[in-house]
């Protein structure tokens, strides 16, 4: 059965230097909480995944805690760019980050791979794209039945899985509901897994058709942390906060406002 551990506690002993660590959640339920603990605790040299990196990637990155980013998009949805992660990629501030970008297809496609234990995802796509002269992951094999040209990059295999969820049980069956991501796929792909709950209940209740269970032998660990998807929204329980993403653009474009902001809001906040 997971764990049921503190945030802290369950950060500290699943985030470690140099791992490789997938935060998804798409639009929806994106783990903040995590991600600002991650950073209270001063992690460095993280390879970080995600299919759309958008406010918490680009805190991450201007703390300085990341090497590399695993990613298919990346912005303020809605806004604009992640200005944290672009002094990072034009002016090495404040430190230096390697980029290997892919479609939303090859990072779905991948950590499909990985949960099946495959080496490479196979599917169509990249055709005349400018990605696959840019990044080596990406090549090309012929399809043995019919000869066909397919897309091939290699399998996604986190050290570590971070997703939000609303629900999970005492015996840690998390439940997912609203949009779902690739939050099951990363999950099963990764080598452990940390969830941070809405709430714990005895029954998990009916799912409902949008919805997805996480049994309990996918997840390691398991932290309660009430609004923990925001700014972002958890379906049912809170909505987006739509301001705040708008006012992050000004926050993070200059690196003294920003700096400021993550001392009073993230280091200076007690964690949850």
């Amino acid at each position: 059965m997971p764990r049921f551990l503190p945030l802290t506690t369950a950060v500290a002993a699943s985030v470690q230097d140099g791992m490789t660590v997938a935060m998804e959640g798409f639009t929806h339920l994106i783990p903040f909480a995590a991600g600002h603990e991650i950073i209270r605790q001063g992690r460095r040299d993280l390879t970080l995944m995600r299919m759309t990196p958008d406010l918490i990637y680009d805190q991450l990155i201007g703390m300085g805690c990341v090497r590399k980013l695993i990613f298919s998009w990346g912005g303020n949805p809605g806004v604009g760019s992640l200005h944290r992660l672009r002094d990072a990629v034009e002016h090495g501030w404040p430190r230096p980050i390697e980029l290997e970008e892919h479609s939303h297809a090859a990072m779905a496609n991948a950590y499909h791979a990985g949960a099946a234990g495959l080496p490479c995802a196979i599917f169509k796509g990249y055709y005349g794209s400018d990605l696959v002269g840019n990044n080596p992951n990406i090549r090309f094999v012929t399809c043995p039945f019919s000869g066909e040209p397919l897309a091939a990059v290699p399998a996604l295999r986190p050290d570590l899985a971070i997703v939000h969820a609303q629900r999970a049980d005492h015996e840690g069956n998390v439940l997912i509901e609203g949009i779902v991501g690739v939050q099951k796929e990363v999950v099963l792909a990764a080598r452990q897994a940390l969830v941070t709950v809405e709430e714990v209940v005895d029954d998990l209740s009916a799912p409902s058709p949008n919805s997805c269970i996480l049994p309990h032998w996918t997840v390691t660990t398991i932290a309660v942390v009430p609004g923990g998807a925001y700014p972002s929204y958890a379906h049912g329980y809170y909505g987006r906060d739509n301001a705040f993403y708008t006012a992050w653009d000004s926050i993070s474009r200059e690196r003294a406002p920003f700096q400021a902001w993550m001392e009073q809001h993230v280091l200076g906040a007690a964690p949850s």
